[in-house]
């Protein structure tokens, strides 16, 4: 294509200047013929008009140059010659000098002609397209209020349906400013839509936040949603917990304009939980007490033990003051042991203090092993009593985990009892208990109890975790369900499984705790 165009640029351009060598050509044709009877140097003058009008300034200027020698081969003394005098290179200089100035002003007029024209029809280009963007304007702006009324009337339809749900749902925009305030809402914090629309809805309800509203608002923008617990204030002054949703409106430029609320009231929900917690807490503590009434004997076991020897050095240190000359030396060491055995007799009467205490759940963060160890402390004695081999294997590098102390305590209680009853009738095999504790998945803290007992008949596997099942001809079955409600609500898992070669695995997964170790 640029090949054509460029062939036809040096087309048009020998056009022109053929033109120009034509019209002189023409006229000194006709001064040939007329030659003596008209004079024809205007003829000439007329040629160079017409090559500069039509071919520009190159074929203008080659139209001067070719008339002037026409002139002077034609008119100027000796015709037919290219000579001529000094006074006839007057006369021919000013022929030159006029066809050069009519020659400018040809160009100059059809330069000035192409202007106006090029201008015109710019204009005109101009003028069409500006109609024709009026045009599509205006249809654009009909399109869009038509649009607009349709989605008007979308907007009143679906208010009207919103106005029929029993959910409390409002809008407000970015500055908390409530748009919208449905039926529901009216219904559920007693304020009409119009004494609610145009209040901040923080404000009128007094909402009670479960974080700050500023890393809410972070979470909502960058999600475009947010779910949570809030307590609202109605207008009597009677405060409800309601399961809020927030919704984020987005314009087209992907600016947010408003928040959508749907809010429902779940305050008769949150009192029966507590209610159920409370429950579950009164059980789990009366299963503590009935595990440490199974385990007495080993309990006083453990306490008789350091008070025996709190009684053996003492009198010890007796014997050693009454000699003639005291043996302060080793008086001294039977003090030292006495002390150091009251302090394990305390300790053991401590544990034995908080699990038996009746108190509400506090998490904090704690050392998982520390508590395993505790446990193994408690229950030592009463798994030799048993005859079962104990061992433990504790990761040390695990990360706290926030929990409540005493419930962890009972769970592992629980899974250790467990697994030493389920062995009670071994006799082909060793009794061996091992508990463990580890890292699951990257981050989570695992502890399992291995034993070599019986195993989990797989019919039951299924309903090992559920209330009053159990597999024992005395058992509550309470302790495992108990085990699995205290684990889920520290966010962790509880599962059973078999053990290889013989017995069961019970292990349960801890999310970390957000502080870290010292």
């Amino acid at each position: 294509m640029a090949k054509s165009q460029s062939l036809e640029r040096k087309q048009t351009v020998v056009l022109k200047y053929g033109v120009a060598v034509l019209s002189v050509g023409v006229v000194a044709l006709l001064t040939h013929l007329l030659f003596g009877f008209l004079d024809t140097v205007p003829f000439f003058y007329a040629a160079v008009i017409v090559c500069s009008w039509y071919g520009g300034r190159g074929p203008g200027l080659l139209s001067v140059v070719l008339a002037t020698l026409a002139v002077d081969y034609f008119l100027v003394p000796p015709v037919y010659s290219f000579d001529f005098g000094i006074s006839d290179l007057v006369q021919m200089g000013a022929f030159a000098v006029l066809a050069l100035v009519v020659s400018f002003l040809s160009t100059a007029r059809k330069r000035a002609e192409e202007s106006v024209r090029q201008a015109r029809d710019e204009m005109e280009a101009k003028v069409i397209e500006r109609t024709a963007d009026l045009k599509q304007t205006n249809e654009k702006l009909n399109a869009e209020i038509s649009e607009r009324k349709r989605i008007e009337e979308v907007l009143r339809e679906r208010a009207s349906l919103l106005d029929l749900t029993h959910d409390t749902i409002f809008v407000r925009d970015m500055n908390d400013v409530i748009t919208y305030w449905n039926r529901g809402a009216e219904q559920q914090y007693g304020w009409t839509s119009e004494e609610a629309v145009g209040h901040v809805s923080h404000e009128i309800n007094k909402t009670v936040f479960p974080a700050p509203l500023e890393q809410i608002t972070t979470e909502l923008t960058r999600t475009g949603r947010w779910e949570g617990e809030l307590i609202h204030t109605r207008r009597d002054g009677t405060e409800v917990v309601v399961a809020s949703r927030w919704a984020l409106q987005i314009d087209e430029g992907g600016n947010p304009v408003a928040v959508l609320e749907t809010n429902n009231n779940v305050t008769e929900r949150k009192l029966a939980e507590e209610g159920l917690h409370k429950a579950q807490s009164e059980l789990a503590h009366v299963t503590r007490v009935a595990t440490l009434g199974e385990m007495t004997a080993s309990i006083a076991h453990e306490v008789n033990q350091p008070l025996a020897a709190v009684v053996t050095n003492a009198n010890a240190c007796l014997r050693w003051l009454a000699r003639e000359t005291p043996n302060l030396a080793e008086a001294r060491d039977a003090v030292t042991r006495i002390i150091k055995e009251g302090n394990r007799a305390s300790d053991v009467i401590g544990r034995i203090r908080a699990l038996v205490k009746k108190a509400p759940p506090l998490k904090h963060s704690v050392d998982i092993n520390e508590i395993i160890l505790e446990v193994i402390a408690l229950s030592r004695s009463e798994i030799y009593r048993k005859l079962v081999k104990f061992r433990h294997q504790l990761s040390d590098d695990l990360p706290l985990v926030f929990a409540d102390r005493i419930q962890l305590q009972q769970v592992i209680l629980n899974l250790i009892m467990n697994g030493a009853d389920s062995m009670s009738g071994v006799v082909d095999r060793s009794r061996e208990l091992h508990i463990s504790s580890g890292r699951h998945d990257s981050s989570s803290v695992l502890v399992a109890v291995r034993d070599s007992g019986k195993g989990i008949a797989p019919q039951n596997l299924d309903h090992l975790f559920e209330a009053f099942f159990t597999t024992k001809p005395d058992g509550m079955g309470m302790g495992l369900a108990i085990c699995r409600s205290i684990i889920e609500a520290h966010g962790g898992r509880l599962w059973a499984s078999p053990n290889s070669p013989h017995g069961a695995v019970f292990q349960f997964t801890l999310p970390p705790s957000a502080e870290k170790r010292s």
